[in-house]
């Protein structure tokens, strides 16, 4: 592989855009396990790929403006990232992604590409720049490697290999060009497609080997330069607390996923699973995500009377796809009465199911308060919960 050049370019008029808003879910569909990570959330150290991936060009070259997009769930949390770039919602396509992030961009040229392409080639970059620099006549300039194998294609036979170009990101478009190429409900899979489906002139200037795209599970070997995940392990924790109120009729609360018999009732706003709303502010503790108040508002009628295994199911889902492993849990209740001991292991299995961890990492412990307080007059009930955490180690895939 050729060295890039270590002198920083700049590029004039010119806007940086990664896209990445997919689900990856090629990523995961070619596991041999279950695998919930998203690959732009792949930890290198302590960073996640997207925002390592980021550096790498903001090394190379400066922009005007610098536009990464994620996924719409994942833009408040990857904020902690992004002093110095604007995060973007993204759609649920990559044209719908790359169409919300050109509404950023205010300069004559932008030049996009994926962070699934990982890996950055300066000697690329210099070509697709030298034509801004030469005030070529152009609308989008793009990398590309030749073919060397036969190619067949069971609509139209074997294919001229000579006659054919493999294509590549980053592209170099101007900006409004591509903004009107993409103005109609064609779907394009590139920047290069759009434009010259809008008779735009489009410019091919050589490829890289280095530029492969992380696609599939296998494809993780493209990482092996890159520094390994911190072994740093993370804590958080989490506190609940509702209130009880008697209840005439045969009642039951729930408790660490598991419904008990109670001749009283919980007061909230959810179903008031006390045990899986204080293990809910652990995990997000333990990412730094903010807490539940933020996630399941209780001014929010969707999650009026909600199940909280639903909730939690979300959380798991986020702490899993933003790069996290959950290692163990550990679960206080404070309650009075009634006595919890005979749940306990419905509770360690309803909890391990939902975390996708097996039942001896879930601890489940109770405690009174020997009568005092408000807990002991049986008017609440409390729960407080750890979760300890770790990134996936990409190596092991």
């Amino acid at each position: 592989m050729s060295k890039e050049k270590t002198s920083k370019r700049k590029a004039l008029y010119t806007s940086l855009i990664l896209l990445a808003a997919g689900a990856s879910s090629r990523f995961k569909d070619s596991s041999k396990r279950q695998l919930n990570i998203k690959k732009q959330w792949l930890r290198i150290g302590h960073i996640p790929l997207w925002r390592y991936v980021t550096n790498r060009w903001l090394s190379l070259c400066d922009f005007e403006q610098v536009v990464v997009v994620l996924p719409p769930k994942e833009v408040e949390y990857s904020t902690q990232w992004a002093e110095d770039i604007n995060i973007i919602s993204g759609g649920n396509t990559r044209q719908e992604s790359l169409k919300n992030a050109l509404q950023h961009i205010s300069t004559p040229y932008v030049l996009v590409s994926d962070v699934a392409r990982c890996i950055t080639d300066g000697f690329v970059l210099d070509l697709l720049l030298e034509h801004l620099e030469n005030n070529s006549c152009f609308d989008c300039v793009v990398p590309y490697i030749e073919v060397f194998d036969t190619i067949y294609n069971d609509a139209h036979g074997y294919i001229d290999r000579q006659a054919t170009k493999l294509i590549q990101t980053p592209q170099l478009s101007r900006t409004q060009m591509l903004i009107n190429a993409l103005s109609n409900a064609t779907s394009f899979s590139d920047e290069s497609s759009a434009i010259h489906a809008h008779k735009g002139k489009v410019l091919f200037v050589s490829g890289s080997k280095k530029l492969q795209k992380l696609t599939h599970e296998k494809d993780i070997y493209l990482l092996k330069h890159f520094p390994c995940p911190s072994h740093d392990c993370f804590v958080g924790h989490g506190f609940d607390v509702h209130g009880l109120k008697a209840h005439n009729q045969h009642e039951s609360i729930r408790l660490g996923g598991v419904d008990i018999p109670c001749s009283y009732a919980i007061d909230a706003h959810s179903d008031g699973d006390v045990g899986i709303h204080a293990l809910i502010d652990a995990l997000l503790g333990g990412i730094g995500a903010g807490d539940i108040g933020v996630w399941f508002p209780d001014t929010d009628d969707r999650y009026k009377g909600i199940d909280s295994a639903k909730l939690l199911t979300e959380v798991v889902d986020f702490v899993q796809a933003v790069g996290y492993t959950i290692i163990h849990v550990d679960l206080t209740f404070i309650i009075q009465s009634p006595k919890i001991a005979p749940y306990k292991k419905d509770m360690q299995n309803k909890l391990a199911s939902l975390l996708n961890i097996d039942k001896y990492h879930v601890n489940i412990k109770a405690t009174t308060t020997e009568h005092l307080g408000f807990l002991g007059r049986k008017e609440g009930i409390a729960a407080q919960s750890t979760a300890t955490l770790k990134y996936l180690d990409w190596r092991n895939l």
